[in-house]
């Protein structure tokens, strides 16, 4: 045997004699991480949607909210898709879906999957606990790359929080987002950013992209969960959502403190007393030390939020502080959020060739069963939603009792806060009220001008028309009754919902207490550019079967005009309904 084989056997040999050195043990905890992170994102890709127009057109994602199957994605997803789409989730399957509203501002839509009342649905999180650092994925549709709907997932961390990205050339704006480095790309728009609970925390939407094409070059921004649960209910109205503005120009002086440069004087901030060359402290509970981050904190709120503004300014010499509560104003004329209904090509991928028609018919016909789930009425996106909202909202009113039959006249009595007797007639002719020793009358009718009765309420007698026309008559009772959303109740406490009711040159606002739909005051505006009559109810009192507030609480400018505890409430059978009975 030559000698080079032999040595090469005895090498061998002399190794399997070697002992095998086991492979290293994975740590359990990090078995137990991984395995954690596996199932996360399992549950997580079942909620998300590929999102496609009624004919397989463009592509996008979202992400689904709750098990009827609201599902959130961006404005520029479905901008052109038309009313309905189509869906494809994780299962396999194609889903019709209904737009239910959108925000154009913000770049959100809310869109409602139809079929099944148990769809997944993923958890909304909490975009402030966020840090620069986290671990978050981004799981969407990108290129189109899954054919079967089952999600892209890619993971990164948190490279940024309010960041604020301005408008480029349009009204979309993003406010107080989240920058991540999860690779997002086309494709991945209106899809949820997770954070490793698998909640979500905000909604993917724009991208930095390389200048030889469109690619992430790991700067991705996502719309922040907290923003859009501000917006959540306003988003179920079936209406082209709003945000706000403060009505006045802020900069930062060479001290670098935020400054007003301008206001418009018939603003709520102004007659609040914010004046030019005053300094912003905080807003809304934040500081504020640069115009972007004011831009943050009103980009993320609806329009009539109210919320605490504090500023200071130097007089002779002094620095005064001032904190005030502030009604936030419209951003937009309504004319501006006006939709363009005419067709529009399509972006982006389109469908798999196995789910759709290689030649789509040029015009698309909605299945009956589909069709009842929009409704077209000017100023709204879908009435259906809307109408949905409103009746829900409006159920607490049936405890009240029926009112139908008493809409002639009431005549409610009872004592103020500081003992004076007051007497007010509600009747179609017009509202009176005898409060101590003084009278007064607001006429009512087409022709009849609102006024501020008693002077310094804001309109509390043509508010309390209004009132007797909730009661008697509900939505038949004015030209325009429709759902907006929710708000704190002055800018505190729990959500109520908001009904907003129009007659005439009137305008008021209603507010229901969720879950329970309880009627707990209304804000009523003689002109839009004047302060409300806001009154405030609490306790019950029943009359011949009718149930009334019996403590009522009469604000205006900040100020308490009257509280009226009632005592006695009756509804005459006469036909006289004159109001002079007021003064009697």
């Amino acid at each position: 045997m030559p000698k080079f084989l032999t040595s090469l056997i005895a090498a061998l040999l002399l190794i399997a004699q070697i002992p095998a050195v086991p492979a290293p043990a994975v740590e359990p905890e990090v078995a137990q991480a991984e395995q954690q992170r596996i199932e996360v994102m399992a549950r997580a890709a079942s909620t998300v949607v590929a999102v496609f127009g009624a004919e397989g057109a463009g592509g996008g994602s979202g992400v689904l909210i709750s098990p009827d199957g609201y599902a959130l994605t961006n404005f520029h997803v479905v901008q052109g898709a038309g009313n309905f789409m189509k869906c494809g989730l994780a299962d396999g399957v194609l889903y019709d879906a209904v737009i239910v509203s959108i925000d154009p501002t913000g770049d959100v839509a809310l869109i409602k999957l139809l079929g099944r009342d148990d769809f997944p649905a993923a958890p909304m999180g909490n975009s402030d606990l966020l840090h620069q650092g986290d671990p978050v994925f981004a799981m969407g549709n990108p290129f189109l790359l899954a054919t079967d709907f089952h999600p892209t997932a890619t993971f990164g961390i948190v490279s940024g929080i309010h960041r604020y990205q301005y408008p480029s050339g349009t009204i979309l704006e993003y406010t107080d987002c989240i920058q991540t480095d999860a690779s997002i790309n086309p494709g991945n728009s209106g899809g949820p950013l997770f954070n490793t609970a698998g909640e979500v925390v905000g909604i993917n939407g724009r991208i930095s992209l390389d200048k030889r094409g469109r690619v992430n070059v790991g700067a991705g921004y996502a719309i922040s969960i907290n923003q859009i649960k501000h917006f959540m209910d306003h988003l179920r109205s079936g209406r082209i959502v709003d945000h706000a503005t403060l009505g006045a120009i802020v900069s930062t002086n060479q001290d670098g403190a935020v400054m007003v440069d301008n206001i418009l004087e018939d603003t709520p901030v102004y007659r609040r007393g914010l004046r030019l060359d005053d300094e912003i402290v905080s807003f809304a509970g934040r500081p504020i030390r640069s115009v972007n981050q004011f831009k943050n904190i009103l980009g993320i709120y609806p329009k009539g939020w109210k919320l605490p503004l504090a500023f200071r300014r130097e007089v002779d010499g002094n620095i005064e502080t001032h904190e005030i509560i502030v009604r936030l104003e419209a951003l937009h004329r309504s004319s501006e959020l006006t939709l363009d209904d005419s067709p529009k090509k399509p972006r982006g991928p389109r469908l798999p060739k196995t789910e759709r028609k290689e030649q789509p018919p040029a015009v698309l016909k909605t299945s009956p069963e589909l069709a009842k789930y929009y409704q077209k009425k000017p100023g709204f996106l879908n009435y259906y939603f809307n109408e949905l909202e409103r009746n829900r909202a409006l159920r607490g009113l049936e405890d009240l009792g029926d009112f139908s039959e008493v809409s002639s006249r009431w005549i409610v009595t009872g004592k103020t806060e500081t003992g004076e007797d007051f007497r007010i007639v509600f009747a179609s002719t017009g509202m009176g009220m005898l409060l101590g020793e003084n009278a007064y009358l607001q006429p009512l009718g087409e022709d009849a001008a609102i006024i501020d009765e008693p002077p310094g309420s804001g309109g509390l007698l043509a508010g309390l028309n209004h009132y007797r026309r909730l009661l008697t008559m509900g939505a038949a009772g004015f030209s325009e009754f429709f759902y907006v959303g929710s708000t704190p109740l002055d800018g505190v406490g729990e959500r109520v919902d908001i009904v907003e009711a129009e007659l005439n040159a009137g305008r008021s606002l209603w507010y229901f207490q969720k879950g329970t739909g309880e009627l707990v005051g209304f804000d009523f505006w003689i002109h839009d550019d004047a302060d409300p009559c806001e009154v405030r109810f609490s306790g019950r009192r029943e009359f011949q079967g009718r149930i009334l507030p019996a403590r009522w609480t009469v604000n205006h400018a900040d100020k308490t005009f009257v509280t009226l505890n009632i005592e006695n409430c009756e509804f005459p059978t006469s036909d006289d309904e004159s109001v002079k009975e007021a003064g009697r």
